[in-house]
């Protein structure tokens, strides 16, 4: 299981919870933190959570393909970050 998928699993966080968080990473990422922060996981949980997602981009490419979501909408959100 993907690591990011699987703290979130961690910190009782639904599977629909879960599927939205990924799907603003994929349309937005800046505000995905926010909802990130929003899911009531201890900081120090929090905190390393914000690690995986920001320093290994690989790692959200991995879940939005485990959840089923569509990949594109991460290359087009990845393109508008370096853009």
């Amino acid at each position: 299981m993907n690591p990011i998928i699987q703290t979130l699993k961690e910190q009782n966080i639904s599977d629909a919870k879960i599927k939205d968080v990924f799907q603003a990473l994929t349309e937005n990422p800046m505000m995905a933190m926010a909802t990130i922060q929003s899911l009531g996981i201890p900081p120090e949980k929090l905190q390393s959570l914000m690690m995986m997602v920001m320093s290994q981009p690989q790692l959200i490419k991995e879940a939005v393909i485990e959840l089923g979501l569509d990949f594109a909408k991460v290359e087009e959100a990845k393109s508008k970050l370096n853009g």
